[in-house]
């Protein structure tokens, strides 16, 4: 089968009828036509329907070894550099679609799956370990083109250091039961963004200091299977109107926490289970990081370029150009966005191939842009916040310039290279990224995409090779 198109992944969601709560209510019907997912799902739509687009198919897919049908290009394992551009290529494509503000474009989740494929031999011969499932997956996931979200987060019950989590009933998701079908799962696990919009969900345990071997497993299961459930929080859609919310109308991804109500994970699709060393070892020590980063920057980095344009198009509207403090902040923004770019062509010149003959991108130069982006990326929000001052708060709706008060609106709200309604349209394509809640869940979302800063920093100093620097001052002080 191979690739999808739009209509294709529609159909097929709708007909998982996965079971969703929001707002207190259990969703019927097709959920594509929900107003809280209806944008999103359209935009996803597009996305698999620039796979089949003529003027860039051939950098949208490939042709795997075996297999007939073209494959979406986000599961190719590369061999070599040129095929890590290859993988950029397609990634940039989709990324620009959405100027970089859906985190869970399906090119994410697919990259781990086959990162995942990469690395699966790094379980042989491991106790309750079955890397051949992994594999399986991987080969099903070209095949149908299947969406994935994913879940990893425990419960926010207790975050001190020593916890050990004791409770009469499970409220991290851990195994409570084997049988000769396979593992029954009970318990929740947070934060799966499109959790219940996509075919299946992909459930792992991060490594943590303390860990109960019931908790330690991996698996992947189809969205619908019985007992999986999902419960969204509110939604950011405000409206339908691309002129009052441009941005939230089409990318707002629902996050949502995923309950296991005694959820049977069949054997052939558990990865491993009751066994710490591979849930500590198998992120770690596998390509994920390396694989995921590199499609992470270049998301950020196309964000990047989305939010310069933004903050341009801003000064201009309002001529403010010739202000110094204007000119630093936008400085400021080409500064970050030139260093992300250069941090990201030094992972892909200095990518070497790994153990099992795939070419990883140089994880130390990705890692800086994972701590950089944090930092940078609400300063850049709170610029364009600057640069429209009180334009960001008295903004008219779409429906005001179809009254009677348009002769005020075209007066008043007019800019100096701008009519009044092209102002507003500017300034509310600013507010939605910065100051809505869609804007606001955006800055929160990248400040923890790879988790807690202050971790993703120790993880850094511990991982740079820094003793060739100490031994370069020994050496100057002849010591």
């Amino acid at each position: 089968m191979g690739i999808l198109n739009g209509k294709d992944f529609i159909d097929r969601l709708n007909q998982l009828q996965n079971e969703i709560w929001y707002d207190g209510n259990k969703i019927e019907g097709n959920i594509s036509e929900h107003p809280a997912f209806k944008g999103l799902l359209q935009t996803k739509a597009s996305l698999y329907d620039l796979q089949i687009a003529p003027n860039i198919k051939d950098e949208m897919t490939f042709f795997h070894e075996g297999k007939k049908d073209p494959i979406g290009l986000s599961y190719l394992q590369p061999r070599t550099r040129e095929d890590l551009k290859k993988r950029r290529k397609m990634i940039e494509h989709w990324a620009r679609h959405t100027h970089g503000l859906m985190g869970r474009s399906p090119d994410y989740m697919n990259t781990v799956i086959m990162s995942f494929a990469s690395s699966a031999s790094l379980l042989n011969g491991m106790e309750n370990c079955f890397p051949e499932n992994i594999q399986s997956l991987y080969e099903r996931a070209m095949e149908q083109d299947l969406s994935f979200t994913h879940t990893f987060i425990t419960p926010q019950v207790n975050r001190s250091q020593i916890n050990l989590g004791f409770s009469d009933v499970p409220i991290s998701a851990k195994v409570v039961e084997k049988n000769e079908k396979g593992l029954v799962i009970k318990g929740a696990r947070l934060l799966a963004t499109q959790g219940g919009l996509t075919d299946e969900v992909l459930v792992f345990s991060a490594p943590r200091l303390f860990f109960d071997p019931d908790e330690a497993f991996a698996f992947s299961i189809s969205s619908n299977t019985k007992g999986l459930r999902f419960i969204c929080r509110e939604s950011f859609v405000l409206g339908e109107s691309l002129f009052n919310h441009p941005l939230s109308s089409r990318y707002e991804e629902m996050d949502s926490i995923v309950v296991f109500d005694n959820v049977l994970v069949p054997w052939d699709r558990v990865f491993f289970y009751n066994n710490v060393d591979a849930s500590t070892d198998f992120i770690t020590q596998s390509s994920f990081h390396a694989f995921a980063y590199h499609q992470v920057v270049i998301r950020q980095i196309v964000k990047t370029e989305f939010i310069l344009g933004i903050a341009q198009i801003l000064v201009e509207t309002i001529n403010v150009s010739e202000y110094q403090h204007i000119q630093e902040k936008l400085s400021e923004m080409i500064i970050g966005l030139e260093t992300m770019k250069a941090l990201l062509e030094k992972s892909e010149e200095d990518a070497k191939t790994d153990e099992w003959g795939y070419m990883r991108p140089s994880i130390i130069p990705l890692q800086v842009v994972s701590n950089v982006f944090p930092k940078i990326y609400p300063r850049f929000c709170e610029i364009i916040q600057l640069i429209g001052a009180s334009g960001m708060v008295t903004l008219p709706t779409e429906n005001a310039f179809q009254t009677n008060v348009r002769r005020d609106l075209d007066l008043y709200l007019q800019a100096d290279s701008k009519n009044a309604e092209e102002r507003v349209k500017i300034f509310r394509l600013a507010w939605d990224l910065t100051m809505s809640s869609f804007g606001t869940r955006q800055t929160q979302y990248e400040r923890y995409f790879f988790g807690d800063p202050v971790r993703l920093a120790s993880n850094l100093y511990r991982q740079y090779d820094k003793r060739k620097h100490v031994e370069a001052v020994y050496n100057f002080l002849n010591l």
